[in-house]
């Protein structure tokens, strides 16, 4: 096929590319896994922060979740990425996913021992809970970093933007699902009935990654240390557009992540209790994943750096709606709200919902330019590396912005977190893409930035 021929279509192009899925068998094998382990993950992550808010009635002990296993993260994501680079990248996806399935089985038990406990009235200790999600968070971020750094393994390079967006519509197909599923199950069978789905659903999702071929090492790389580190460090002063990409990343989860606030949100403020809670975190994954369905436009868009900033511009603009929302309903003005879904603000709920929707669409778009521009950059013996600073970024971020969240809401208000970190995100975007020239003038046509 001439290269005018692959083109026509490109033009034409509204929906997703799923080529990737069709050439690499392998690929396809890996996403599908990937959706049901993501499914089973994110019930976990909702059922976790309702159960902990439930014994402690406390946002900031929610917040903790993500607080505490901020550090440990931030070491895992490099970690991981050494290993990516010096190992079989089957092996170490393997590792990770399996002793992420066996905390799962550990918040399971824990879960278990609390239904028994209630009958006495008690509850169990809040910090085995800390440490088992902070264990968990450590190796989805080895998981992560190892997954993306094998991408450009089994899919051709021109391939990487589309297979990007397939993985934002994976990503968009977890949070959707995961949350609503979690939020129904808890309210109508209780916490340890949706670990017990997630534990399921990584064993499924872990057979897409026995099923990959191995993927060792190219050439001779370094050995996991501090010398593997510094070549990694070192090689981001060679890129300053994918640098500037984790500086954004950082920003708009720190100060614009509300999902802490939403078992508050849907006890307190909408009403609605887990239910709404579901509801309103699966708004943000159906953004995500209409805006991959919806990417076959990005392939025309070769200007990465300035897309990249103008959609998180975008992300902060529907933060701050969603906090002037939560702020309006908190005067009372609308009348009582409650627990119980009976007891829901509908209209708080819809206009809070499209919100969310938007920061999840604009984040996937976002991430769509961002991840394209590190795994085209990348050379494979460094691949992991990078991959594993920018997991700890991606899943370091939130946990940053869970507990600006939950200690912003404590010190001010519920709605003051998200207003005031919206603002901080289009105020930063702006400045960011005034001062760096290596966004404005990245190209994917040649993937530099000068």
């Amino acid at each position: 096929m001439s290269d005018t021929d692959q083109a026509k279509p490109t033009k034409r192009r509204r929906f997703a590319d799923f080529t990737p899925l069709r050439v690499s068998p392998a690929f396809a094998r890996l996403y599908a896994g990937t959706v049901f382990g993501g499914i089973g993950s994110q019930m976990t992550i909702v059922a976790v922060g309702l159960q902990i808010y439930a014994i402690t009635q406390s946002t900031l002990a929610v917040s903790l979740v993500g607080g505490i296993a901020l550090i440990p993260m931030v070491f895992a994501g490099p970690i991981g990425g050494m290993l990516a680079d010096a190992f079989d990248r089957r092996l170490v996806l393997l590792i990770s996913t399996l002793t992420n399935i066996a905390m799962t089985i550990g918040l399971l038990a824990l879960s278990i021992a609390d239904v028994a406990l209630m009958a006495q009235g008690q509850h169990v200790a809040v910090w085995p809970f800390y440490v088992l999600t902070t264990i968990n968070a450590m190796t989805a971020t080895v998981s992560g970093a190892t997954r993306s750094s094998l991408i450009p393994r089994i899919v051709p390079i021109e391939l990487i933007p589309a297979a990007s967006a397939l993985n934002g519509m994976s990503m968009g197909a977890q949070l959707t699902l995961g949350p609503a599923l979690a939020g129904v199950i808890v309210a109508t069978s209780g916490y340890a009935w949706a670990f017990g789905a997630d534990v399921l659903l990584s064993t499924a999702g872990l057979l897409g990654v026995w099923a990959l071929p191995g993927i060792p090492p190219l050439s001779d790389v370094t050995r996991p240390g501090l010398t593997a580190l510094r070549e990694a460090v070192s090689y981001l002063k060679t890129a300053p557009a994918v640098t500037w990409g984790f500086v954004i990343d950082i920003m708009a989860m720190t100060f614009g992540r509300p999902y802490v606030l939403l078992p508050a949100v849907g006890a307190l403020v909408i009403g609605g209790g887990p239910v709404t809670v579901g509801v309103l975190t699966a708004a943000g994954a159906i953004g995500s994943f209409l805006a991959s369905l919806f990417s076959g436009p990005v392939s025309r868009v070769h200007r990465h750096g300035v897309a990249l900033v103008n959609a998180v511009a975008a992300y902060g603009g529907f933060v701050v709606v969603f906090g002037v929302i939560v702020g309006v309903m908190q005067t009372g003005w609308f009348g009582p709200v409650g627990a119980s879904f009976a007891q829901v603000n509908w209209v708080a709920l819809i206009l809070a919902s499209i919100a969310l929707a938007g920061t999840g669409a604009s984040d996937e778009v976002s991430a769509i330019f961002r991840s394209s521009m590190l795994l085209t950059i990348v050379p494979d013996d460094m691949r992991g590396r990078l991959q594993g600073i920018f997991y700890a970024v991606v899943h370091g971020g939130p946990r940053m912005g869970d507990l600006y969240a939950g200690l912003a809401a404590g010190l001010v208000a519920l709605w003051f977190p998200p207003l005031f970190g919206g603002i901080v995100i289009i105020v930063a975007m702006f400045t960011i893409l005034r001062v760096s020239s290596a966004l404005r003038s990245y190209d994917a046509r040649s993937a530099t930035s000068e």
